[in-house]
């Protein structure tokens, strides 16, 4: 689905109002129809809000709110995702209503960005000064109205005023509007018991909330919902995730499948494919406040500076930890592991993956397992081109555990960091490389098939549009002598 384009409905139901219990983890795809007049319903919706302290403005006169902007995750140390609602209120019958929920998604990348955006069409609306010359408005560019030139023109000003306040440079790059059914009912359920009378309304979400937490948040933006995704989420369960190292969407896939999943009542456990001997370090950081001095210990390790940096380092990576970190100082139940064993090798390198998994999953019953790795170890097949007789992580832990499935990821075309050998000499070689893929849209989802291919995966997991991640050092995460990015001013 393109930016900008509707999500379609599959069926138009009813649903009886007292169904307020448990919030089940996947979203139904039909519409949430309220039983109650719109005027009744509208003021629960706006208590709805105010408790999940979205903040919003509504048009005078009209049933239509808008939301302020949030940051996915809230106050990542790096640029991220930014969204807000249009809540609309529909009348189904003179006794029935339902809500429309439109998310709106801004980036700082350019990964939703209209086609066509980069173009230029050869009629300028600048303020003046050379066509070429002109740049997007950034903070920082000397060619910038943000530093009194001319990037936008006047009626690009009226837009770039109504973005986020707060975000690391980005005005006018890329965007998506779409409807969100999963929002759409998270209101419902929250609203519906109030309407009958039956509890007052709470706006607390449903969530896995950890053994030592005092309280959870009343709302988290976990940004757009992960088609799929819930079906696969059961307890004691793994999902093996076969990832291309070096992108800033897996990272983030991941990020947004445990928010989603623990703000669903899931607990969720991460295993990242980064030596043991960073455990202790990678929990503490979680952990901890995440103030810079804890940056400074998390990114003292070894394995952030490899001659070899192959992708798992990556400023994506440093990311995703933050804000799992975020999540779990939240109150929710978020937990983390790490299992590489990077001086061994072969089969015997695959043996020692396994059983660090496998004592992990047996250890916490409880829990949903998501882990991630390069391609080759969560195949559940027997054999590789090279070696018939390989048994990778995937098949040594689907002959001891009962509920282990295997995702090999899917994306459209892009850039990644890669680790790769050169043609001549066979010196490995690090960088940005070119990664050819299909575009099935720019919606996280994930897809199973009806049985495992020959290589052994049940399905696949897509990310869309893939951008490479450099190493995090690159950036100077966790470098004091480095001064932080200025965030831009407000002229609201």
């Amino acid at each position: 689905m393109r930016s900008g384009q509707w999500l379609s409905l599959v069926v138009l139901m009813g649903l009886a109002v007292g169904c307020a219990g448990r919030q089940d983890l996947e979203t139904p795809d039909y519409e949430a129809i309220y039983d109650a007049p719109l005027e009744e319903m509208w003021p629960a919706v706006r208590e709805y809000f105010t408790d999940a302290h979205l903040p919003y403005r509504q048009d005078r006169g009209s049933l239509v709110l808008e939301t302020d902007w949030k940051q996915e995750f809230g106050g990542s140390k790096i640029a991220g995702y930014w969204h807000r609602y249009m809540v609309v209120g529909k009348r189904e019958t003179p006794t029935k209503s339902k809500l429309l929920i439109i998310r709106i998604t801004k980036t700082v990348n350019k990964a939703l960005a209209l086609p066509g955006r980069q173009l230029d069409w050869g009629v300028g609306r600048g303020l003046g000064g050379d066509p070429s010359t002109r740049d997007t408005g950034a903070p920082g560019d000397p060619s910038s109205t943000a530093s009194g030139a001319y990037g936008v023109s006047i009626e690009d000003d009226e837009d770039r005023l109504a973005f986020p306040v707060g975000e690391n440079a980005f005005y006018v790059d890329s965007g998506q509007g779409t409807r969100d059914l999963t929002m759409e009912w998270r209101v419902f359920r929250g609203v519906a018991p109030k309407l009958a009378k039956k509890q007052q309304v709470s706006a607390e979400q449903q969530v896995a909330r950890a053994p030592d937490a005092k309280e959870t948040p009343a709302f988290t933006e976990c940004g757009q919902s992960i088609l799929g995704l819930k079906k696969q989420a059961k307890v004691g369960g793994v999902l093996l995730l076969g990832e291309l190292h070096g992108t800033r969407e897996v990272p983030r896939f991941i990020a947004q499948a445990v928010c989603q999943l623990v703000t669903s009542g899931m607990p969720v456990t991460v295993g990242l494919e980064l030596p043991v001997e960073n455990e202790e370090r990678i929990t503490t950081f979680l952990r901890s406040q995440g103030e810079e001095v804890d940056w400074l210990k998390l990114m003292e390790a070894p394995f952030w500076r490899s001659p070899y940096p192959d992708g798992r380092g990556s400023e994506a990576v440093a990311n995703m930890l933050e804000q799992l970190r975020q999540l779990r100082a939240q109150g929710l139940d978020v937990a983390v592991f790490v299992y590489d064993h990077p001086k061994l090798s072969g089969q015997k390198r695959e043996d020692a993956l396994t059983q660090t998994v496998l004592a992990q999953v047996k250890a916490t019953p409880e829990r949903f397992h998501l882990v991630v790795s390069g391609n080759v170890h969560p195949r559940t097949a027997k054999g590789l081109p090279w070696d018939k007789q390989y048994r990778p992580m995937g098949h040594l832990l689907k002959a001891q555990l009962s509920d282990v499935k295997s995702l090999d990821m899917a994306y459209d075309s892009g850039t990644a960091w890669i680790c790769a050998a050169e043609e001549k000499g066979g010196k490995l070689e690090c960088g940005v490389k070119e990664a050819k893929g299909k575009d099935n849209g720019d919606r996280f989802f994930v897809h199973v098939w009806d049985s495992a291919n020959k290589e052994g995966y049940h399905g696949v997991f897509y990310v869309g549009h893939v951008t490479a991640s450099e190493p995090a050092v690159l950036k100077a995460l966790g470098n004091p002598e480095v001064a932080p990015e200025q965030e831009p001013t407000s002229s609201l």
